[in-house]
């Protein structure tokens, strides 16, 4: 599994010691009138290194490199992009606590019949929870465990309201298709190179019985919290379970070949075919849920390692392919959520993550 970035900034670069150098005054008189630009220096670490990596306040006219900003940028911003000092001004509101504003924001449904479906669902997952260790041996999934206190949740989801909203992003727990884009029909897991692992039909029941629960508002126990390093990101709220479907990740569904370019951060591979003009990506830019804010470990460092207690795995669900994040291991109430953005491809660059 892989998460995709721009084709272009796959290049690694390695952290280096940064010096003046004696040939500096030389090199920028042979460059003349593009002078101004070499003498552009990062406001973070004082160097004028990486130029293809430094960015230009579009107010300020003040120069940082990407892997230099909290938090840190893998690809260039579209459009106007302002540094830190001058996006201050912007802050970030929280979405208000109130009960029907987010019950409107994710669509909840409170019908009579989603209260049966809850005393129907809630019977299955004690059937199921009264045989933990079998279901360890044969490597079940098992659906997430809400947060009991109402009010509790009604704060996770506000988290997650608060960071879609911020990334203008609109709330979705399905796939999406949209015109001008991939058609469903696309989505065949048969196309798949290698062949993709098939979802058993007891574990469908579950991913489907999350799927449930969230429409009922009972959503997995998760806060979404700002870092000033990291950017936003997801923590469990209690205790999680290993082999828990945390999310599945979500988006609209296009071609590779049509985002090979883009500058988004956030590109999920969902079918890697054999044909390439056939593979396709998930695009999380306008409808997501919170799968986009899970943060990615660093592949380069042990310590970077060991904070994955997650892992993103495809299967052919009744013929198409589905992404889901499972925990890989019991995570403990206050755990940061982490996985590993390179499954097998290593295209994203992660060597300047926290």
């Amino acid at each position: 599994m892989v998460l995709r970035s721009r084709a272009k900034l796959q290049k690694s670069y390695t952290p280096v010691t940064y010096e003046s150098d004696g040939d500096s005054d030389s090199d920028s008189e042979s460059n003349g009138s593009d002078s101004d630009q070499d003498d552009t220096c990062c406001q973070k670490c004082g160097s004028g290194n990486f130029p293809s990596k430094l960015l230009l306040c579009d107010k300020c006219d003040k120069g940082y490199h990407m892997f230099c900003l909290r938090p840190i940028l893998v690809s260039v911003p579209k459009g106007s992009w302002f540094c830190p000092s001058c996006s201050r001004i912007k802050k970030r509101k929280s979405f208000p606590l109130v009960q029907t504003k987010i019950i409107e924001f994710f669509r909840i449904q409170g019908t009579k019949e989603s209260i049966k479906n809850q005393s129907e669902d809630t019977l299955k997952k004690r059937r199921r929870s009264s045989s933990i260790g079998r279901l360890k041996k044969k490597r079940k999934l098992l659906a997430h465990n809400p947060t009991e206190d109402p009010q509790r949740r009604l704060e996770q989801m506000a988290s997650l309201a608060t960071a879609l909203k911020a990334s203008r992003t609109k709330f979705s727990n399905e796939l999406t298709y949209r015109p001008a884009m991939a058609p469903r029909s696309a989505n065949c897991a048969a196309l798949e190179r290698g062949g993709m692992q098939v979802l058993s039909k007891e574990d469908t029941e579950t991913l489907n019985l999350c799927k449930r629960m969230m429409q009922r508002g009972e959503c997995p126990p998760l806060m979404v919290v700002f870092d000033s390093n990291e950017g936003f990101t997801v923590q469990a709220d209690r205790f999680i379970r290993d082999l828990t479907i945390i999310t599945e990740y979500v988006g609209d569904v296009d071609y590779l070949t049509k985002h090979e370019y883009d500058d988004g951060d956030s590109m999920m591979t969902l079918l890697s075919a054999a044909d390439p003009s056939k593979s396709l990506v998930i695009c999380p830019d306008r409808r997501s849920n919170i799968a986009r804010f899970i943060s990615g470990i660093n592949n380069h460092s042990r310590d970077g390692k060991r904070k994955q207690n997650l892992k993103c795995v495809r299967y052919n669900v009744n013929g198409e392919c589905r992404v889901l994040l499972i925990a890989n291991r019991d995570i403990q109430k206050g755990e940061r959520l982490y996985y590993d953005y390179n499954g097998y491809e290593h295209e994203y660059p992660t060597e300047h993550f926290v």
